[in-house]
């Protein structure tokens, strides 16, 4: 499992960010360097690429792109960073294997102190996942990076503005060079995106009743966190909705929860007053 970092690695103060479903490590670039600059450099921030995104291998057997088996990972992970303290930030997939993280990382010697929770709750509505399987493992071929930028635009408007200059930056880690195509006398690069189709079919079995079953399970997590919890939420967003949203705020560790006008599923944490909120949450003082 590869991940990139940011920041002082000696610093005693990790902030472990996880991306989302298709997505990879690089997203949380800008995050991780406003981070580090407002920490004053005393700050190491990991961003790893989950099993069979980016640039970590992909499995044998794709039944293992789950829930557990990426906390696993996680655990692995954590165990050889050996942070003193630990915050968590999770976008939708990577909050899942935080909540999961969250109840077992004590056993490796580090309990999550804070936890922020973008878009993802134990409630999943069953129409963002239809919405999500219709594209998922449909990777390329792109011709260009300017024409795969603007396919994951187009299943990814949720994400909410961005200028141009913000879409390349997030869109350009999320390809891989697959091959060469003959224009006319030139050769150009084909893409595909950074990711294991096959990260499909484990998502493909998924029901009406075993997404119930999931739900059940998730919520006894969330109960379970301990750690100062921030819900960030897209005003629009289908995956997370507004009554699970309350209900958190209401249980287990009562999340704060903070609502971004104009985006969907899932906020990129680009935009400055998203970074300024999560910013403001990790490095406030206090336990």
């Amino acid at each position: 499992m590869a991940y990139w970092q940011w920041g002082d690695a000696t610093a005693a103060h990790t902030v472990v960010c996880v991306h989302g479903l298709t997505r990879q490590g690089r997203d949380f670039d800008v995050l991780a360097q406003a981070l580090v600059e407002r920490a004053g450099g005393a700050l190491r921030v990991v961003c790893p690429d989950v099993v069979g995104r980016g640039k970590s291998d992909w499995l044998k057997d794709p039944m293992g792109y789950q829930i557990p088996h990426y906390a696993a990972d996680m655990l692995a992970l954590l165990t050889a960073l050996k942070p003193t303290t630990l915050d968590w930030v999770g976008t939708s997939m990577g909050g899942l294997i935080g909540m999961v993280v969250c109840n077992l990382a004590a056993s490796v010697g580090v309990p999550v102190r804070r936890l922020v929770l973008n878009d993802v709750g134990p409630v999943i509505e069953w129409s963002a996942l239809q919405r999500i399987g219709q594209y998922l493992g449909k990777g390329g071929p792109f011709a260009s990076v300017q024409q795969a930028a603007d396919a994951m635009w187009s299943i990814s408007s949720s994400f909410g503005p961005h200028t141009p200059a913000q879409w390349l930056a997030l869109s350009q880690p999320m390809l891989r060079q697959v091959g060469q195509a003959v224009q006319g006398a030139m050769q150009e690069a084909v893409y595909a995106l950074h990711y294991d189709p096959a990260i499909a079919l484990p998502f493909g079995q998924a029901t009406p009743e075993s997404a119930a079953q999931g739900e059940a399970l998730l919520w006894q997590a969330y109960d379970a966190i301990t750690a100062q919890t921030l819900l960030v939420r897209g005003a629009d967003s289908d995956l997370l909705s507004k009554a699970t949203a309350l209900q958190m705020t209401q249980r287990g560790p009562k999340a704060r929860l903070v609502e971004f006008a104009g985006v969907g599923h899932a906020p990129t944490l680009v935009a400055q007053d998203q970074t300024d909120a999560v910013a403001s949450f990790l490095l406030s003082p206090g336990g």
